[in-house]
């Protein structure tokens, strides 16, 4: 990776400090990270030098995956950190920020080449592009790279005049967006688990595959994010973005070559073969609207989202969404994509399922047991792992047939020290590798998608379903597949009587 000075815009915030100085540092430790590099932290607040490395080791301390155990070696890497206090509104400050990167310029060897992370609100983001070219920041041989955190946006129309404001001073190829949930290392193995696996390809068609769940769910409720969050709700905050990207990994066609813009061609594809929602009652059909009521979790009481903190007391905002979603195209025509996420739901998991279409009922075996579709699950969170379920004949018994796992837990065998999504993004960036990270008209094309739902939401009100805290969210998300012949697979060993396919990392007997 060659040298470059970061910027962390936004360097007393909670994203620096649970994910990017921790990231810097297991990048230093694994050698991803040479001696040609500078972190410039900026924010409003006053701080030292002395100050914000304190803020650094903390930081690392808490939530790095690697302990801080040579002190020769933290003194090489704390000498890389440096603070200045910024107002983003000012370029006085921004010629000021320039001319101190010169000095690091020179003193670590980073041969011009810059990386902007801007940790800010989405609004910030063409004020302090604008005032980076103003301040005379872009005006170095190497290369100029510009990282952003979702939400890109609010809607379409607001998205575009973002990227407007962004492409006055970045090139498209130069914006990196980030959507974290393509860093984890689970959603990039999906694509290598389909492409690489011969048996597997043959059958990623509609001739056998019956349906594809996605699910995303928390189990905590808004925290301190109410007041954003009363404005974003979970299509926007999950739908637009990751449960989107996780569609796009698992229905896109294999890239002619590895390179990062015909992979991100294929995603695209998938967007453009997304059947829109022409109507608000066709969103009434295939999408359920829901909110948490106060309910019970794990044995203790929990409020309704509505009295949530900076929550409005009457809000209609939703904090779970349910969709039925078609890809039409020839690989995937009348295969329905099951996505849901939500808030205050029993299990915190993120899982895509893979039922796979069963045998006719009426041939052989089938004709005398009820056998169980064959399952293909990519476990992403808490626990990393892939689960194959199949049926065979129960050990000693007279024909009995039993469903059976295969359970790959990855999380079992790497322990914490999985790298982090941020790690990887961060590399990524720094090498120009723009794979995993979301071009324009992704973004686009997702908002597209999302604001017919949100349009028809905001039409009727009785939309809203509420469902209490603790449960798997309206039994209208239920009734969604079973319309359709279907069921939602379990979550973790959520039915009473269900293995945890979480816990138990090997081959079993599904009793």
């Amino acid at each position: 990776m060659s040298g470059a000075v970061f910027y962390i815009f936004g360097a007393t915030g909670d994203l620096a400090k649970r994910k990017l100085f921790p990231a810097f540092y297991s990048l230093y430790r694994e050698g991803k990270l040479g001696e040609n590099f500078a972190v410039v932290g900026l924010a409003r607040r006053p701080r030292t030098n002395e100050q914000f490395r304190e803020d650094v080791q903390h930081s690392i301390r808490e939530f790095a995956r690697y302990p801080i155990t040579d002190e020769a070696e933290w003194t090489s890497f704390t000498k890389h950190f440096e603070y200045m206090s910024l107002d983003i509104n000012n370029v006085d400050g921004f010629h000021q920020l320039n001319t101190l990167t010169q000095r690091l310029d020179e003193q670590f060897q980073t041969g011009g080449n810059r990386l902007f992370y801007l940790a800010l609100a989405p609004e910030l983001f063409g004020s302090v592009s604008a005032n980076l070219r103003e301040g005379g920041l872009l005006e170095t041989k190497g290369w100029h790279r510009l990282v952003i955190e979702k939400p890109f946006g609010y809607d379409l129309p607001s998205a575009e005049r973002l990227n407007a404001q962004l492409r006055q001073v970045f090139e498209e190829k130069d914006i990196y967006r980030i959507d974290h949930y393509l860093g984890k290392e689970m959603v990039q193995n999906i694509e290598f688990v389909r492409f690489a696996n011969a048996f597997f390809e043959p059958l990623w068609n509609n001739k056998y595959i019956a349906n594809i769940q996605i699910t995303l769910s928390e189990t905590v409720g808004v925290e301190e994010r109410g007041g954003y969050y009363d404005h974003s709700g979970a299509l926007r905050d999950m739908g637009q973005n990751h449960m989107l990207q996780m569609l796009m990994m698992m229905a896109m066609e294999p890239p002619s070559r590895l390179h990062p813009e015909d992979i991100r061609d294929e995603k695209v594809k998938v967007l453009r073969s997304l059947r829109l929602f022409e109507s608000a009652d066709e969103v009434r059909k295939n999408v359920v609207r829901g909110q948490y009521a106060a309910g019970q979790a794990k044995g203790k009481a929990q409020r309704a989202y509505r009295e949530e903190d900076a929550v409005n007391p009457s809000s209609e905002t939703e904090t779970y969404f349910a969709a039925r979603v078609y890809v039409d195209n020839f690989r995937w025509a009348g295969v329905p994509f099951y996505i849901r996420t939500g808030k205050r739901l029993p299990v915190k998991t993120t899982e895509v399922v893979v039922e796979f279409k069963n045998i006719p009922d009426n041939v052989y075996l089938a004709k005398k047991h009820q056998l169980e579709p064959n399952l293909l699950v990519f476990r992403v969170n808490p626990m990393e792992g892939i689960y194959l379920k199949m049926n065979a004949k129960q050990p000693g018994s007279e024909g009995v047939i039993v469903p059976i796992a295969m359970d790959f837990c990855q999380s079992c065998q790497i322990g914490i020290n999985t790298p982090e999504a941020y790690e990887r993004l961060l590399y990524d960036a720094a090498r120009g590798d723009s794979t995993y990270f979301t071009r324009w008209d992704e973004v686009a094309l997702a908002w597209q998608y999302v604001d017919r739902i949100a349009a028809a939401w905001r039409e009727s009100a009785a939309d809203l379903n509420l469902y209490p805290a603790g449960s798997w969210g309206p039994d209208k998300a239920q009734a969604l597949l079973a319309e359709d012949g279907f069921k939602w697979w379990p979550i973790n060993g959520q039915n009473e009587g269900e293995v945890d396919w979480v816990t138990e990392p090997k081959t079993k007997v599904l009793t």
